[in-house]
């Protein structure tokens, strides 16, 4: 057969001319198709035509992505006359020394000799720029190589279409191989996309040089900006919305805000509820918006006393105790309660929780210890005339009673009933409270005679260890006590006075006093142990709320109007609601949605 001029193929490239797909090679032992010409080795009749169009063919199937494109350089090989290419091999390996081959022979062999569309693509273009007979000679040098590979190939079972037969089936075979290499390349794909959009979600890629760097600067940074601050940093974009939202950034502006959960000394009362949440409601507080609703009524006037546990509420109304469950938005009760605890002949005056117990002290002078969970109840005679207040903790009860009396108990189940000692206070015992290191107690009085209304005793002796203040005036009873640390307490009570008293600096005079400026009596106070002061009036209902970093009062709710005018006898709050116990009903302020 003669073989075209060498300049034939450059010429039909130069004039458009478009040549049909030729029929199906017939495949030899050696993977051939047809003799090889004078373009190189592999190559029949009409080759420079078929690579022309393949090389069109490939430029066209390599815009429609990463995978197909794995896909069609598989069956590169088929068109040119070379060996199909191995189905376990990648694209990048099968093409690997015929690229290395090329580029030492020039442009014209990796388009022969190469198995793949791109590199025939290539191998045209450099036909048009030279097409030398000395470039056939190593043509059919690098034929044979390729043809002593194919054979080492077959020999150690690289080809899985040997064992299919010749001709379609094999490249079948070689079509589903670089199918599913095509398939897997495309869940690379996928993958690498998951990963990079995950990136950019928690960092965005471009912006200023702040977002670039590690997260310990940038919490340093941010920890010197103030609430309004963050706020507006949180609204750039969505991954600094997550970054500000951080417990460690508001950490530092909790606990210098009204009621977040934070005690004087740093400690997280509320770990469960963001800190960011937390600062958001304390706002709330420190503006006074809140939302005001009524949880229960009674149809006669009481003096009821309340405590709260987890999501419960347990409140005396006359001589019952009853508990109730809260309702997921903490503003409403459960109408119906949890369990009514009895024993007292007269009306409950006052109790606490701890140790799964309840311990009551009644008008009939009697105390009584309630087991929360079960029906076991013990009530016992304490004091000859009704027993204004009781407190316990680790273990010990200690009870106050109008017959001028302090008494100590102990709380084992086998002693119950057994006075440890019995204090003579001279005065009538309004309130009463145990250190938190379970050393001593103190003990607000009427204030009727010499002594000062405010005495602290030895638990474990009973005696006297110190008195507190030296200016109160004759009938400045003390209403309410409340230690907030071992060595700082409040009170509150006729005098109309709220002070605080830190027993490391002097015990003659409280460190700080807030004055009632309607100069009413204060029944009761709560803190939150930081920041936050709740006082209740004797008229009207009238509910304070204090910073104790300033002076003044903040707010004042009056919860009740002229015809029903009533003192606040208990207060209790959360970091959302503050709670209120009146002698008709019980009221709740809303702080969370006001």
């Amino acid at each position: 057969m003669v073989s075209p001029p060498p300049g034939a193929a450059a010429v039909a490239a130069r004039v458009g001319l478009r040549v049909g797909p030729a029929p199906r090679p017939l495949m030899g032992s050696q993977g051939r198709s047809g003799p090889p010409g004078n373009g190189g080795a592999g190559e029949g009749e009409g080759g420079e035509a078929r690579k022309l169009q393949e090389g069109r063919v490939a430029r066209g199937k390599r815009r429609k992505g990463k995978g197909k494109g794995k896909a069609s350089a598989g069956q590169g090989g088929r068109g040119s006359g070379a060996e199909g290419k191995p189905g376990p091999q990648t694209a990048k390996e099968a093409a690997g020394p015929r690229a290395e081959a090329g580029a030492r022979a020039g442009p014209r062999e990796e388009a022969e000799g190469g198995g793949s569309v791109e590199e025939g693509a290539r191998g045209i273009r450099g036909d048009k720029e030279s097409a030398g007979t000395g470039k056939e000679a190593q043509g059919k040098e690098y034929g044979k190589k390729e043809e002593w590979r194919v054979r080492a190939r077959r020999r150690e079972g690289a080809r899985p279409g040997r064992a299919q037969g010749r001709g379609g089936q094999a490249w079948a075979d070689i079509a589903g191989t670089g199918a599913a290499m095509a398939a897997a390349a495309g869940e690379e794909e996928e993958e690498e996309e998951e990963e990079a959009a995950r990136e950019s979600a928690a960092r965005p890629a471009a912006g200023p040089a702040l977002w670039r760097l590690p997260e310990e600067l940038l919490l340093l940074i941010c920890s010197y900006l103030d609430m309004r601050a963050l706020g507006r940093l949180a609204q750039v974009c969505r991954w600094l919305r997550r970054f500000t939202s951080c417990d460690l950034l508001w950490r530092r502006i909790a606990r210098a805000s009204l009621n977040s959960g934070f005690t004087r000394l740093g400690t997280d009362l509320m770990t469960s509820v963001p800190v960011k949440e937390r600062v958001k409601v304390s706002q709330n507080w420190r503006l006074g918006r809140c939302r005001e609703g009524i949880l229960l009524k009674w149809r006669c006037r009481q003096m009821p006393w309340m405590q709260l546990e987890d999501d419960s509420l347990y409140i005396s109304q006359a001589n019952f105790i009853l508990a109730y469950q809260f309702r997921p938005d903490g503003a409403s009760l459960n109408r119906r309660p949890l369990g009514v605890f009895a024993g007292h002949d007269e009306d409950v005056c006052h109790f606490v929780l701890a140790n799964s117990h309840i311990i009551s002290a009644g008008g009939d002078g009697k105390i009584g210890i309630h087991k929360i969970h079960s029906t076991f109840t013990v009530k016992y005679s304490a004091h000859e005339q009704e027993v204004n207040c009781v407190d316990c903790k680790g273990g010990i009860i200690v009870s106050g009673s109008r017959d001028r009396t302090a008494k100590v108990w102990p709380l084992a189940s086998g002693r119950l009933g057994q006075c440890l000692h019995t204090i003579q206070t001279e005065d009538r015992v309004w309130s009463i409270a145990i250190s938190p290191l379970l050393s001593s107690f103190v003990t607000g009085t009427a204030c009727c005679g010499h002594f000062s209304p405010l005495r602290i005793w030895d638990l474990n002796s009973g005696q006297l260890m110190t008195h507190l203040g030296s200016d109160f005036p004759p009938g400045a009873g003390v209403l309410d006590v409340m230690y907030e640390s071992p060595f700082t307490l409040l009170s509150c009570g006729y005098d109309t006075y709220v002070r605080y008293w830190d027993l490391r600096t002097s015990v003659r005079k409280c460190v700080m006093e807030w004055e009632e400026p309607h100069d009413s009596t204060l029944y009761c106070l709560q803190t939150d142990g930081n920041h936050l002061l709740a006082t209740g009036s004797s008229y009207y209902g009238v509910v304070r709320l204090w910073d104790r970093r300033q002076r003044a009062c903040l707010h004042a709710f009056p919860l009740t109007s002229t015809p029903l005018s009533s003192p606040v006898y208990c207060l209790r709050l959360t970091t959302k609601h503050l709670y209120a116990a009146l002698s008709y009903n019980l009221h709740v302020l809303d702080f969370q949605n006001p």
